[in-house]
């Protein structure tokens, strides 16, 4: 039974706080958030391993003789006192003790100490052992006791962990402030090696953690990322990060895998706190690379302002890492792992077995997940996947999906090949890769080049798709037929309704950020829809998709380059989509199904072996009830911040000389700007968004630098 006292201490030390435990409390079930400490531990074992009785200094002076962690008399009270509970403990009062501390304490009787000296008696049968008398054995006693309160509480100590109301044990790790750790729209970005670097990591995650404040205690917290090198490592360090906090309970994707727009499914799905994503999304990923991470709130969308300034914030002055003192995850399998522990009968505690995929350390359950199925399970719920396996599988159709060895590949095996039916050599580059394979996973006509170069052969497919690092990017090709991403979210709002389940009743709204084409626009006049034209930022559709405003929305982002360049567009930009029921994030997945949803549909009476309705026909098509919109875009990457921004002084000093009707050749100013944004749904204001020219016949150019 000695072993089981020692093992059952884990979980039953005090912080080193002065207020003995409550009895009775302990006795209704409420046991005290106290937390364990190694040192206290060390005095067990010491107690255990003693072949001769010893007292008080004896103990201390073997404790520090062979662990050096206790180097004074107050250190070791402090530590001591941490392992007596219930009827054990008599009083536990520094300097001057009062009744209440000594209540507290189940002692009847409060009892007086001069300043300065440690009272710690313990009561056991009776008989009266102060611990603080030098020469007076303690070991008898306090085996004794120990082997009592084992056959005693067992039972019930099983109920607590079941319960949840044992707490892990959490080291409070000293640290400091580390500049550079502002985070923007898209969470916070820096080269692979900075966020190996000390604390580096653990800082911002537990700026967060303070940012968020009480309302994590209990919550669950969702965690993933696309799989690019540090991953794995910083997914143990914030799952650690979680349980220190107060977290009940983490998901994490099997080997710390999770697309962006699956986190966001699954965090909606499951009801979870929020979620934390390891991406630095399109970015090449190795050690040389580079790294990220971000959160999404609640809704399953990207943190708000309010919340990345408290972050940021804290990462001013932290100094001190809340660390659970737990060992590292197996995320290699999703099933039960066991850390510790022992068993009486069938129950297991220390790390207690609640269910298959859970491990549990006290009351903080860690559950390794499978990343694919809560979002398979959703995009189900918004298409028609028979009506799309019925058209993938026809013998004149053929795709092909470019993951780029980035996070995508197994969902597009899960749901192109395995789901729908397509052929497993349609998904190329399908392997994730910690480096991407050495590759940039941006899907643009530049860095998925080999796809291009595939589709523009004879040996093209019908569609053709890529999508980026992390899943939320997409480009859509048809054979020798490029759609760009600004009409793409265009025709897929304009056919939603008729092709995909989930839109039958009608869009709500429509949105684009503001550097994105205006193909929208004209959807949404024609359609009679709400319009809504946002900074970018995806959190801005967020706040218009919970308020039930917008359905479909997209935004600029194919081929930015995030660590510093200036953007020229010339009249539109970018695309993503999204239907709120899925994520609250861009979804790469997600957009590929909708062009098969609009094949499929428009395909459906097309016998086997007949001219099927193409990706040219389906723009050629909208091009002649909307017009048509062209665009240039423009990427000047890894420009030195000085530079970049004298160039944007620079334009605004040409706004500031441009007034209404001001001629730049052949076009006309209409409006000159720095976009500013008023939101509809919050009222919060977001200024210096993009500088833009827009001209009297609807044309654009706009200056961004990001």
């Amino acid at each position: 039974m000695a072993d089981q006292w020692v093992l059952m201490s884990n979980f039953e030390q005090s912080t080193g706080n002065n207020n003995a435990i409550d009895p009775d409390a302990q006795r209704r079930g409420k046991l005290a958030a106290v937390q364990p400490t190694q040192p206290a531990m060390q005095i067990l074992k010491v107690l255990k391993e003693s072949e001769q009785p010893l007292t008080s200094h004896e103990l201390q002076a073997r404790v520090q003789q062979q662990y050096t962690s206790i180097t004074t008399r107050r250190q070791f009270k402090n530590n001591l006192k941490g392992l007596w509970r219930q009827k054990y403990v008599a009083s536990m009062a520094p300097g001057k003790a009062s009744a209440a501390a000594a209540a507290r304490s189940g002692n009847k009787k409060a009892q007086k100490v001069s300043d300065g000296h440690w009272l710690f008696s313990v009561t056991h049968l009776g008989q009266k052992v102060d611990l603080n008398a030098p020469g007076k054995p303690l070991q008898a006693a306090a085996m004794r006791a120990a082997d009592e309160w084992t056959r005693a509480q067992l039972p019930e100590y099983a109920r607590h962990m079941r319960e949840g109301r044992v707490p892990v044990p959490v080291k409070e790790v000293p640290t400091k402030p580390i500049d550079g750790q502002k985070t923007g729209t898209s969470g916070l970005r820096k080269k692979t090696k900075v966020f190996m670097s000390d604390n580096y990591l653990a800082n911002w995650v537990q700026s967060l953690f303070n940012a968020l404040g009480d309302e994590v205690a209990g919550q669950s917290l969702a965690l993933g990322g696309d799989g690019r090198y540090f991953g794995k490592e910083a997914a143990q360090i914030i799952v650690k990060l979680a349980a220190g906090n107060g977290f009940k309970k983490i998901y994490v994707g099997k080997d710390a895998i999770m697309a962006t727009p699956a986190m966001s499914a699954f965090i909606r799905r499951r009801k979870a706190y929020g979620g934390l994503i390891m991406s630095a999304s399109h970015n090449p990923g190795g050690p040389e690379e580079d790294f990220g991470i971000k959160f999404n709130y609640t809704a399953g969308e990207p943190a708000p302002e309010k919340i990345t300034d408290k972050i940021y914030g804290e990462t001013t002055s932290i100094s001190t890492l809340q660390m659970a003192d737990i060992p590292d995850v197996d995320l290699s399998k999703v099933g039960v792992t066991t850390f510790g522990g022992f068993e009486v009968g069938v129950t297991t505690f220390g790390s207690f077995e609640v269910e298959v995929g859970v491990t549990t350390f006290g009351g903080f359950e860690v559950e390794v997940v499978d990343p694919i199925a809560d979002y398979l399970a959703t995009l189900k719920e918004v298409f028609d996947f028979g009506m799309l396996k019925a058209f993938v599988t026809r013998a004149d159709f053929s795709m092909v999906f470019d993951a780029m060895h980035a996070v995508t590949g197994p969902y597009a095996k899960a749901i192109f090949v395995e789901e729908l039916g397509a052929k497993p050599e349609s998904i190329k580059n399908g392997v994730a890769l910690p480096d991407f394979g050495g590759g940039h996973p941006d899907p643009n006509l530049t860095y998925a080049h080999d796809l291009v170069e595939l589709q523009w052969s004879d040996a093209g497919a019908m569609l053709g798709a890529a999508s980026d690092g992390d899943g939320d990017r997409n480009m859509i090709l048809g054979k020798k037929f490029f759609v760009s991403p600004s009409d793409s979210v265009a025709m897929i709002a304009a056919n939603a309704q008729a092709c995909i389940p989930y839109f039958k009743g009608g869009l709500k709204g429509v949105a684009r950020s503001m550097p994105t084409g205006a193909a929208l626009d004209r959807v949404a006049a024609k359609l009679g829809l709400p319009f809504f034209e946002t900074p970018t930022g995806w959190k801005f559709f967020g706040n218009l998709m919970d308020a039930g405003k917008c359905s479909v929305c997209g935004e600029e982002s194919f081929g930015t380059v995030e660590f510093g360049g200036l953007i020229v567009v010339v009249h539109v930009l970018c695309f993503s989509m999204h239907a709120r029921t899925t994520s609250a994030e861009k979804d790469g997945i997600f957009a590929v199904l909708c062009w098969l949803s609009i094949l499929a549909y428009k395909n459906k009476d097309v016998p086997v072996g007949g001219q099927l309705v193409t990706v040219e026909d389906v723009a050629a098509e909208f091009w002649g009830t909307y017009g048509r919109n062209f665009f240039s875009r423009y990427d000047y990457e890894a420009c030195e911040s000085a530079a970049a921004e004298r160039m944007m002084d620079h334009v605004r000093s040409v706004i500031a000389a441009s007034p209404a009707g001001t001629k730049f050749g052949a076009f006309e100013l209409a409006t000159a700007d720095d976009f500013e944004y008023t939101d509809p749904i919050d009222g919060s204001v977001a200024k210096g968004q993009g500088l833009r020219f827009v001209f009297t016949d609807g044309s654009r150019i706009i200056f961004r630098c990001v």
